[in-house]
C-alpha cells in the first residue's frame, strides 16, 4: 500500500491541547487538527468549508515518527481588545483600536512552543478519502496558502520534501523515509548531528490499529504500545470544536539497534 511520508521543522512549533483560561499549552508532538489544517491549506481550502474540512478529517489515518522532541519555550503574551458585547463587529485591528477603544482590555496568556522540534508524518487513504495522495503530495509542493507548526507565528523552515513510499504499514513507511540533511559543512560542528541531533527514544504515534504499525517482529512487541485517548480531531473549524479519538504510542530505543549491529 502507499503513504505520503514528509518532514516537519521549525525553529519553533506549537501542537495545542486543551486551552483552559490564561495557558495556552503545547504537545509533544503533531496534533491530527494540526496536521489536517496543514493539508487543508496546502490544497487551499478555507476555514467555512466545513464539508471539506470533514471529509479530511474522516478520510485518512495518520502516523508521527518523533525524531526530536525539542525543548520548552514559554511566551508571556498580552493583547489588547476589546469585548464581544455589543452588535459591532470589528473586521479590522483599527476597527478594533479606534471603534472599539472604549472597550479595550488586556488579554493575557501563556503560550508555549517546542524549539527545534523534528518528526515525520505518514498519511494513508482510506476508502472515500476526498483527495489520492498524488494529488496531496503536490499540493504541499505548492501550497496555495501559508503552511506552519501549528501557529501562523512558526513558520517552516525546511522543505516538507514529500514522497510517496510503497509500504506494508505505517512503521516501514516511516523508517524508509530518506531525511533530507539541513546541514551539511565539512566539520562535525558544522552538521545536523551537532546542531539537531535525534534523541536517542523515538516515539511512534499512529491511529487505527496495531495491524496498520507494523507486524510482530523481534523490535515491535504489541505488549509494549499504550493506548491514547487525544481530544484533537476537528468537527468545525469555524466554531473551533474538536472531539476525542483513540491512538497509540511505542518507543523504541535507537542505541539497542546499534548495539545489536556492533556484536
Amino acid at each position: 500500500m502507499d503513504f505520503l511520508v514528509f518532514r516537519l521543522y521549525g525553529p519553533m512549533a506549537s501542537w495545542g491541547e486543551i486551552a483552559v483560561g490564561e495557558a495556552r499549552h503545547s504537545a509533544v508532538y503533531p496534533s491530527k487538527s494540526a496536521i489536517t489544517g496543514l493539508l487543508a491549506a496546502a490544497l487551499g481550502i478555507r476555514r467555512e468549508q466545513e464539508e471539506l474540512h470533514n471529509q479530511l478529517t474522516e478520510g485518512y489515518w495518520q502516523a508521527v515518527k518523533l525524531l526530536k522532541a525539542g525543548q520548552v519555550l514559554k511566551d508571556y503574551h498580552t493583547a489588547q481588545a476589546p469585548d464581544s458585547v455589543g452588535k459591532f463587529r470589528y473586521r479590522t485591528r483599527r476597527d478594533e483600536i479606534v471603534q472599539g477603544k472604549d472597550r479595550l482590555g488586556t488579554v493575557l496568556s501563556t503560550r508555549e512552543y517546542r524549539t527545534d522540534a523534528q518528526a515525520i508524518i505518514a498519511i494513508k487513504a482510506l476508502d472515500g478519502a476526498p483527495y489520492d495522495l498524488q494529488s496531496l503530495q503536490d499540493a504541499l509542493q505548492s501550497p496555495k496558502f501559508h503552511l506552519y507548526l501549528g501557529r501562523k507565528s512558526c513558520p517552516l523552515s525546511a522543505p516538507l520534501a514529500a514522497q510517496i513510499i510503497t509500504a506494508d504499514n505505517f512503521r516501514q513507511a516511516l523508517d524508509d523515509y530518506s531525511v533530507k540533511t539541513l546541514l551539511s559543512g565539512k566539520y562535525e560542528w558544522e552538521s545536523d548531528a551537532r546542531w539537531l541531533p535525534h534523541d536517542d527514544l523515538t516515539h511512534y504515534y499512529w491511529e487505527g490499529d496495531l495491524h496498520s504499525f507494523s507486524a510482530q517482529d523481534q523490535i515491535f512487541n504489541p505488549q509494549h504500545v499504550q493506548k491514547l485517548s487525544r481530544h484533537d480531531k476537528p468537527t468545525s473549524r469555524r466554531r473551533w470544536q474538536f472531539a476525542p479519538r483513540t491512538e497509540y504510542l511505542w518507543l523504541h530505543n535507537s542505541k539497542l539497534d546499534t548495539s545489536k549491529e556492533a556484536s
